[in-house]
């Protein structure tokens, strides 16, 4: 039997005896624009600097954001003895070498997702960061929002029973001249898109044991949508993710005893319903009580990040760097198949 009363979120909510940190941020981009506003707003975190290659691009972002500091060159910000944590949101092909330069400065860092485009990249700055005793984090602001902590706690008490399957989708259309057509600029559906449903799959089920994959690739050499078939034993896990279309973005985690579904955006502040197994049961709905809706939902893993350098951590425990890794394997091993079919 099912509960009809969802847990009270667990919040990263500023104040609770986290450091106030000094910010650096890597590539003033839109979503950097977002990242900064919600930490200006919403958390207890000071953006202190901001690097671009161009000069102009980093003062025109820190006018517009109240930044103190522009630099017009990544190694000028990290020299910088006032920054404690790096943000790195250069677009994802950029994402080893600036995070390896940022560990090697000795910062803590935030990666916009993907942490990197392979598995092995990936490990390797796990391991930098581990040597050098900063912390690394991957911005999988998904996992830091009230939503997911309500699902984590309804999984420990076990309201679903038995999880037998994941359905979640992400798609958009884009148009052609979008950054994710460029392969150069590590584009393509799955790194960007497709890793909202796989890394919702694996805080659910974990780790996949095996991973079945069809989709196709652009003019351009990025893959433009797929669909993922994961097994958990005796789960499964259906998964889809495109760029060249709009799809509803929601997902279902269905168990023995009930089932859950995540409104669109699923990935960002929205409602649950939370439903037995009857076919006609009762529904309930949860809705996130803490008025922080869209982009302000950013200011959750800022405020993680603070939390778990003031705890002396060096990952996330909500989303190891173990799991990171893993995410990223299925991610390479599905675009892997869709290219071998091509």
């Amino acid at each position: 039997m099912f509960t009809t009363v969802f847990p009270a979120p667990r919040l990263f909510a500023p104040g609770q005896g986290e450091p106030s940190l000094r910010w650096g941020v890597i590539g003033p981009g839109s979503i950097a624009g977002w990242f900064v506003s919600a930490m200006r707003t919403r958390t207890a975190q000071t953006v202190a600097a901001v690097s671009s290659r161009s000069l102009e691009r980093a003062e025109e972002f820190a006018a517009r954001h109240g930044i103190a500091r522009a630099y017009g060159s990544t190694e000028q910000l990290l020299a910088d003895p006032e920054i404690d944590v790096i943000y790195i949101a250069a677009t994802q092909n950029e994402h080893v070498n600036l995070g390896l330069a940022a560990i090697a400065a000795g910062k803590h860092v935030l990666v916009e997702k993907p942490l990197a485009m392979t598995a092995a990249e990936a490990q390797t700055m796990v391991d930098a960061a581990r040597a050098q005793g900063v912390l690394l984090m991957e911005a999988m602001w998904s996992r830091y929002q009230p939503k997911a902590s309500v699902i984590r706690q309804l999984l420990a008490d076990g309201v679903l029973g038995e999880i037998r399957h994941v359905h979640a989708d992400h798609g958009q259309s884009l148009p052609a001249g979008h950054r994710l057509y460029r392969a150069d600029l590590g584009g393509g559906a799955l790194f960007d898109l497709g890793i909202y449903p796989v890394q919702l799959d694996s805080m659910v089920l974990g780790a996949p044991q095996s991973i079945h994959v069809t989709g196709a690739m652009t003019d351009s050499g990025v893959d433009a949508h797929a669909t993922l078939v994961l097994g958990h034993g005796t789960a499964q896990s259906t998964l889809t993710t495109s760029m060249i279309a709009r799809t509803p973005t929601t997902a279902v985690i269905a168990g023995s005893e009930a089932c859950l579904a995540l409104d669109g955006p699923f990935h960002v502040p929205a409602d649950m319903v939370l439903t037995g197994n009857q076919f006609l049961g009762e529904r309930h709905v949860w809705s996130d009580p803490t008025g922080v809706g869209l982009m302000d939902a950013l200011c959750w893993e800022a405020t993680a990040l603070a939390t778990y350098v003031g705890e002396q951590r060096l990952e996330s425990p909500l989303h190891t760097h173990e799991e990171t890794v893993s995410i990223i394997g299925t991610l390479e091993e599905a675009l892997r198949q869709i290219r071998a079919s091509a």
